[in-house]
């Protein structure tokens, strides 16, 4: 018999960082904790306060149900969770956690052995001139070739001529530039300020106008110089048939997966198995998970076999991750297996 319980844990972030939805400071996160014959399995439900769909008041009853209906099963579970995607998403996990060998393992391969490694964007952070182009340099001198920028935050034509410093610079065979709007475009706007961003080579551009804006984002998508990825419009679209009349209404270039805001593993295997129908590209990117949920995805991620730079974060924001085998090697997620896991709540 699977018993279940959770708990909270709250992540402080070594230096306050800026997003479009204001500057974070802590992320809380729980965790859902199975034990079976002194076994013990544990998956994070990765909530995002103001991005998530399941961002509700009775987030943690929900959790308290799941925990005295373990004995329903995954599948059932999951079902019933249909506008969780965190808790499905932790649910997954720890299923997976309690089946493996040591906890941690929940997709094994050359990843796990620590043979190979996965691609990923350097993420630059919103802030002043000097903190972004500070950070620009950091991730170039550790081995980036593939850096995202949030804009949005300061001025258009501040964030323009930083593009601009590193195009100097830097080819686009050199070095991969990806931009993030999260919504900040107006309508009216955005077709000029593509314009003027695609003149800098960039491979693409996430989510420039707010997010349920469709006719407005697939007229976009038609006529765009830059290639636009969906990010935040894939929240809180639950059916099979919902995902597939964004992407036939939208046709974007890309899509982004993040399992925690979109149902998980069987959320996001849905969603590229749609995309992949329209030769719409995708790639994969964690939503300032602690190293459990990190490390969830970074394995689901490589089992895909995606070549495109993933959009995976390090671990390294927190003061109070927890220690795991997970590094960033130039410009790459490695697992090193000669790190152990240090997990306590």
């Amino acid at each position: 018999m699977i018993k279940a319980d959770y708990k909270k844990y709250i992540l402080n972030f070594k230096n306050p960082s800026g997003t479009s939805r204001g500057v974070l400071r802590t992320k809380e996160t729980w965790f859902i904790i199975l034990s079976k014959d002194g076994k013990k399995g544990f998956g994070e439900t990765g909530l995002f306060r103001g991005l998530s769909i399941d961002d509700v008041a009775d987030y943690e009853e929900r959790l308290n149900w799941v925990c005295k209906n373990i004995h329903l099963g995954l599948e059932v579970l999951l079902t019933k969770l249909s506008t969780y995607p965190s808790i499905q998403f932790g649910l997954e996990q720890a299923f997976l956690s309690l089946e493996s060998s040591n906890g941690f393992n929940l997709f094994p391969s050359e990843f796990t052995k620590g043979s190979k490694s996965i691609s990923i964007n350097g993420l630059v952070w919103m802030g002043d001139k000097a903190f972004m182009k500070t950070q620009i340099e950091e991730k170039l001198k550790t081995g980036f070739t593939c850096i995202k920028m949030k804009i949005g935050a300061i001025d258009f034509k501040t964030e323009l001529n930083l593009l601009k410093s590193i195009r100097k610079e830097f080819s686009s065979k050199e070095i991969e530039l990806r931009v993030d709007a999260n919504g900040a475009f107006s309508s009216g706007e955005a077709l000029e300020k593509l314009k003027q961003l695609s003149e800098l080579d960039l491979h693409s551009i996430e989510q420039p106008i707010k997010q349920g804006q469709l006719e407005e984002m697939a007229k976009l998508c038609d006529v765009t110089p830059l290639p636009i990825a969906l990010d935040e419009e894939l929240i809180g679209v639950f059916s099979t048939e919902e995902k597939k009349k964004v992407l036939d209404i939208v046709n974007p270039q890309y899509i982004i997966l993040k399992p925690s805001l979109i149902g998980g593993f069987k959320g996001s295997d849905t969603w590229i198995e749609l995309a992949e129908k329209k030769d719409i590209n995708w790639w994969i990117t964690s939503a300032l998970e602690s190293n459990i949920g990190l490390n969830a995805i970074a394995q689901y991620t490589f089992s895909l076999q995606n070549n495109l730079p993933q959009g995976l974060g390090t671990g390294g924001l927190f003061t109070n991750n927890f220690e795991s085998p997970l590094e960033v090697v130039n410009g790459s997620l490695r697992y090193n297996n000669s790190v152990k896991w240090n997990f306590k709540l």
